[in-house]
Formats: C-alpha cells, structure tokens, sequence
C-alpha cells in the first residue's frame, strides 16, 4: 500500500540531501570535483550544495584528478570529512596512486595513527553510447584491493543511507553510483530506483546485503543496476512457475557472505549478474562464496552473466549484446531448473 506521505527521490537527489544532512551538522565534511558546484554535478548528485554551503565547501576543482584526490587525503588525515567525486570510475587510471597507495593504505602504515575518513564517489555503468572511456563498472578492481570499503546502491533509499554511513565512517569508502539508476532524464530512468526516502538521516550498513525478493528456486546476485535487471527476470521467471529469490549486496567491501550463502542454500541454485568484466570480478568472487562454504545440496552448477572481457564498444547494437539483461537471467534460471530454453 502507498501511504500519502510518501516522499519518492532520485538516488541522485537521495546523495544530495545525505550530504546537505551531515554538512549541516558537520563543519569538517566538505565536497569537492569537477563541475560538483555551479552544475551540481554532471549526474545531478550535488545539485544545491554550492548554494546553501557556498564554494568554501563545495569547490569545483580543475581537470586534475591526482592532484584532488591527493589534497582530500592529506586533509582527510588533518581531520576533515571531504567527499570527492572521480566523475567517471574510467578515470582511475590518473588517480590510482593517490587511491590506493595514499587513500586506502596510509591507516596502515601509520600504525593507525591516521585515519583516512574520506569518500570517493564515482560513477559506473553503461548503455547509452558513451563508449571504452566512460562506461565500465570496475568493481572487481576496487574491492580487490584491500584498505577501502566499496560501496553501491540499487535505489535512492539506499543510496541515502550507504551515502551517510560512508561519510560518519573512518575509514576511506569508495561510493559507486550507476549512472543508469541516477534519474537523470538523458541516461533514462530506471523506476525501480525511484523510492520512499524519509527526510530524516539515517544510515544503512556497509557490509549488509537485502533480499530485494524472496523465492524458493533460484538465487539471483547482483548489486546497482543488475539488482534491476534481477527482479525483472524474478518477476518474469514467476509467470513460467520458477520462483527466484533476488539478493542485492549493496557493499562489496564488506562482503555479506552469510546472506549469500543462506539463499543458495535455500534455493540450491545460484546465478551472479554483474556488469563489470567477465574473468577475475566480483561474480567469481560470489562463486567461490558458496563453493567453499561446502553446500552440498546444490543442484545445478552457479552461473554468471557478466561483461565479455572485451573494451565496451561504442556501436549501441554491440553494447546491448554484450550487458547483462532480464532475458539473459531468465534463460539462466531456466537452464539451472532444468527448463527448456526456447531457442
């Protein structure tokens, strides 16, 4: 039932007001990128901040991705809570010193005698064209690497709550926002995404996943835009008489693997969608969760539905051929419950 007071957000706008929140309670937590003030941020995500906490706070940097991003984490280390955006996660490839050998390791090689509390967020995902450069997930990159909390979420309720854990906590969380689940008109709008978001702050833990939907027969893992892509299957699978349970991780770094475990077990059957690359990612990563775990009642072998390993190609027909997709899911879960799969 849809109660009247209801208050729908964007996930774009649900990260927004998170900021606002904390920065109105606390003067250390400040926002800094490019064309994160006057724009509000290509993918709408600081959109108002400059105007109520003024450029002080919310400070448009040049095209300098290391020199940025290293800045945040020497003031980081001096006690300030700055939340930065690498507007694309393609753009790593400048950075990635001032990541992962200053971000997520000074904590540890300080003994602890510094922490890092800093956010780096950062857009992921494809489908619209944009090609090698701006259009890859990475996640499996990121939550290799140890010393850093990996964040993303499927909807705006999350993304508040993941987005005002990971600025209150000490350690560097890297927030990875899709840009497919933004509510940004240009990208389309994924409506799932679009949910009650109360106007109070909260916070959802880093490191637990939700059962986005319940089901008996098979298990369906994914995080972001794949949860999506997840409950349409779900939702398809359900009228073929295939009950399917729909898990969404939310963090990456933390891992929930007992939830993981407990739905596979369940169900006996586990399919991982993931739109970053196909070998060495995340949807092994959940594979070997559930094989090592030695449940052995599972009835078929896991599947993943992941990116080719191959550069996202900028031809709009070959760039759908290769992203992970409800009917892609749909003829999985077939295959794992024994169910003919129309040719």
């Amino acid at each position: 039932m849809t109660m009247e007071n209801e208050r729908k957000l964007t996930i774009a706008r649900a990260m927004a007001e998170a900021m606002a929140q904390e920065m109105r309670v606390d003067p250390t937590v400040f926002v800094m990128g490019e064309d994160i003030a006057d724009l509000g941020g290509v993918f709408g995500n600081t959109r108002g901040l400059a105007e109520e906490f003024g450029k002080e706070r919310v400070r448009d940097t040049p095209i300098s991705e290391t020199g940025f991003i290293g800045a945040a984490v020497g003031a980081a280390q001096d006690g300030m809570k700055p939340v930065v955006e690498l507007m694309f996660v393609d753009f790593f490839g400048v950075c990635f010193d001032a990541i992962y050998n200053l971000m997520a390791k000074n904590t540890y090689f300080s003994g602890g005698n510094f922490n890092v509390p800093m956010v780096l967020m950062t857009s992921t995902g494809g489908g619209y064209s944009d090609a090698g450069q701006h259009s890859q997930c990475l996640y499996g990159s990121f939550a290799h690497l140890p010393g850093m909390k990996v964040v993303s979420p499927s909807n705006a309720y999350d993304a508040k709550g993941l987005m005002t854990a990971a600025i209150r906590d000490p350690n560097p969380v890297v927030y990875m926002f899709h840009k497919g689940l933004q509510g940004m008109g240009w990208l389309g709008t994924e409506a799932g995404a679009i949910v009650n978001v109360p106007e109070e702050s909260y916070e959802v833990e880093i490191g637990k996943a939700a059962i986005a939907r319940e089901g008996r027969d098979v298990t369906i893992v994914s995080i972001a835009q794949g949860v999506h892509h997840g409950l349409k299957a779900a939702s398809a699978l359900a009228e073929q008489g295939i009950s399917a349970e729909v898990v969404d991780l939310r963090s990456l770094v933390p891992l929930d693997r007992d939830t993981v475990r407990a739905s596979v077990a369940k169900t006996g059957r586990l399919i991982v969608v993931d739109e970053d690359y196909h070998s060495y990612g995340v949807s092994g990563e959940i594979i070997a969760t559930v094989t090592e775990s030695n449940l052995a009642d599972l009835k078929a072998p896991p599947m993943r539905i992941a990116y080719p390993d191959v550069p996202i190609p900028f031809a709009r027909v070959m760039e759908r051929h290769c992203l992970p997709n409800a009917d892609k899911i749909v003829a999985a879960a077939r295959k794992a419950c024994g169910a003919p799969v129309p040719a």
